[in-house]
């Protein structure tokens, strides 16, 4: 069987070696040359992230967020995967329902993404055997929910898969693709069978986290039929979102940058999962003029500080002032623009202008980045 024009391979499972990966084209080849029916054989990954792995000299001078990251990851080896069926914070205030064990649970999707990273860099097996029990554990545990607030967060399992899946055993690799293409088909289906134009909640933030999910798993399935349901979502949600000027819906419901980098953000990633597949979704214009990179323009005034802007002050939710009320920060006051540091150093990995904005923000990207795509990409 051939996928783009190419066999598949079989790959040993092993860790990866000291010595630094092959350069990225041939990195790309190997990744999607593993695709086949045979299920000793993995579904290409998208190799979302292209950081070889660390010399021993590298490793002991590397950045102090890198290192704190393996270190905390070294601290959870031991821990028993807390997955849930259900997860739910959407909505809630912390001690509400099972908003306090929702975002405990979530803890291991973040970790599981730091563990498949600390074993990209040091080859040491001890992370792959984590990431195999704790993964294992959340894809025959959750039921996916369909609420894309909730489920945001498995992004972490999805990189952790993506980063691992051909030294994975048969038995966890066969259950996380299973998980991964119901994950994403249900989310296909559930926008699929909405009316046009969409509204509501499939034109705001919770669409940009839908379709972050679905790419992301599209991609690392290497699924060419989810794929082009991703880009078409993309582009659609694109379209619904974002004005030509690059404003967008949330800001007009909300009245918050807040959400504006909440609806952003996603979008950031869906394009770098794409980026990976030489897809170059930063520019893709929608059919009213919209892209992703004139809302990112529209954002940066006010990351650089240039604009100034009170969070929420004619919101139109009333949960938004439910939380101001409760005292949950970020929703009254100015809104602080290193909120947005993460999301210009994700958009600095698609295109090098972000770069000067994301330093301002924060001199160094987050250390799971800085792992993960640690070289900005080049000023188109």
């Amino acid at each position: 069987m051939k996928r783009n024009g190419r066999a598949p391979m079989r790959c040993s499972a092993r860790a990866p070696s000291t010595r630094p990966f092959l350069p990225l084209t041939a990195a790309a080849w190997l990744a999607a040359a593993t695709l086949a029916l045979a299920p000793d054989v993995v579904h290409a990954a998208m190799n979302f992230c292209a950081a070889p792995a660390l010399q021993s000299s590298e490793r002991t001078n590397s950045d102090p967020g890198v290192k704190a990251l393996v270190a905390n990851v070294q601290a959870h080896l031991n821990d028993s995967p807390r997955a849930l069926p259900k997860l739910h914070t959407e909505g809630t205030l912390p001690h509400e329902g099972i908003y306090d064990q929702s975002k405990a649970a979530e803890q291991d999707l973040e970790l599981l993404r730091d563990a498949a990273l600390a074993w990209r860099a040091t080859g040491d097996e001890r992370y792959l055997k984590y990431v195999d029990r704790v993964l294992y554990a959340w894809v025959t545990t959750y039921q996916p929910s369909y609420n894309p607030i909730d489920e945001s967060p498995f992004e972490g399992l999805i990189l952790a898969y993506d980063m691992t899946a051909s030294a994975l055993p048969v038995k966890t690799r066969n259950a996380a693709m299973a998980f991964l293409t119901k994950l994403a088909n249900g989310y296909i289906a559930q926008i699929d069978a909405q009316p046009r134009p969409l509204t509501g909640t499939f034109r705001n933030n919770w669409q940009s986290h839908r379709v972050k999910l679905i790419s992301m798993a599209a991609f690392t399935l290497d699924n060419r039929k989810m794929i082009d349901a991703a880009q078409r979502l993309f582009i659609e949600h694109i379209n619904d979102n974002i004005a030509p000027d690059g404003s967008t819906v949330d800001f007009a419901e909300r009245d918050a940058l807040h959400y504006v980098t909440y609806d952003l953000q996603p979008l950031v990633i869906a394009a770098l999962a794409a980026r990976r597949h030489n897809r170059n979704w930063l520019p893709q214009r929608a059919p009213s003029g919209a892209t992703l990179a004139a809302a990112l323009a529209w954002l940066t005034p006010y990351a650089t500080g240039a604009k100034t802007h009170d969070e929420f002050v004619r919101s139109q939710v009333p949960f938004d002032a439910k939380r101001r009320e409760a005292g949950i920060p970020g929703f009254t006051g100015p809104w602080n623009p290193k909120d947005a540091a993460e999301l210009f150093h994700l958009a600095a990995r698609l295109d090098g202008k972000y770069t000067p904005i994301a330093l301002k923000l924060a001199p160094t990207p987050p250390a799971w980045l800085a792992v993960c795509l640690p070289l900005p990409a080049r000023a188109q």
